[in-house]
């Protein structure tokens, strides 16, 4: 391996893994620099068997053994510090056995994404503004696992390669194929042009069940999953061909969007 170690947490080595708790820096810095953060062993193991290239690699002594089975043959830079200055350096405590900071992929345009799945029955989730890092890996988590074929984000939605999101999604973001939806919600129209029925998870007037949603049995869905408080926005909202709602009992209005997503991707399986 190509060993540094280093006991300054001043080092400009260490530039790529600094103020991680800084929320706001992260979203312009990591986009812009072409950077993001993957966070233990197992979810470096899913960055590279999904082609993603890592800058550098920073860990204690101990955990050696782990990044030499994931980066051993090459020429990766792993930089070696006490644990004292990886939480210097970071601002919390690297409990995880290692931080990679991963060259970001490009995103493919949405009909690029898209036109792989043509011919055959298609599953997407659109995630219009959600603002939560954790409800945003959760619902990538659910759609690996529930078979969902991509994942569309909106341009305010929160960024899936930001650290949460791909702690919380246990590296499936990098499994289920996605983009961003540059022109919302216009691009309601060009998901339709591609033969798809979209469907808005909401409350709203007019709303059938998810059951009779699985009943019209549509060869290529969209389901389109709106932000933590206010739901679909307006403008989305006009455009759907469905609202579709999960039928509550028990006096709760309402599922957590993580959860209603699960439900959703279980029942369209």
């Amino acid at each position: 391996m190509h060993l540094e170690r280093i006991s300054d947490a001043d080092d400009e080595r260490l530039a790529d893994y600094r103020s991680l708790t800084d929320v706001a820096l992260r979203r312009v810095l990591e986009p812009a620099g072409g950077l993001y953060m993957a966070e233990s062993a197992k979810v470096l193991a899913r960055a590279l068997a999904a082609g993603h290239r890592p800058r550098s690699v920073m860990t204690a002594e101990k955990w050696l053994d782990d990044v030499e089975s994931l980066v051993g043959d090459s020429q990766t830079p792993v930089y070696v510090v006490p644990d004292e200055v990886a939480e210097q350096v970071t601002g919390y405590a690297v409990h995880r056995g290692m931080l990679a900071a991963m060259h970001r992929p490009a995103l493919p345009a949405m009909a690029d994404l898209l036109g792989d799945a043509r011919g055959r029955r298609t599953r997407v989730a659109i995630l219009e503004d959600l603002v939560d890092h954790t409800n945003v890996g959760a619902v990538f988590r659910s759609a690996a696992a529930l078979g969902v074929d991509a994942v569309l984000v909106t341009p305010r939605c929160a960024d899936p390669l930001y650290r949460r999101s791909v702690r919380v999604s246990m590296g499936t973001v990098f499994q289920v194929p996605w983009t961003r939806i540059d022109d919302w919600p216009r691009g309601i129209d060009e998901l339709r042009g591609l033969g798809f029925h979209v469907a808005g998870m909401t409350l709203g007037e007019g709303a059938i069940t998810l059951d009779e949603l699985v009943d019209e049995e549509h060869e290529r869905l969209a389901l389109v999953l709106g932000t933590e408080g206010h739901g679909i926005t307006h403008r989305a909202d006009r455009l759907l061909d469905r609202r579709v709602t999960i039928p509550m009992m028990g006096g709760v209005d309402s599922l957590n969007v993580a959860a209603a997503s699960a439900v959703a991707f279980y029942a369209t399986r």
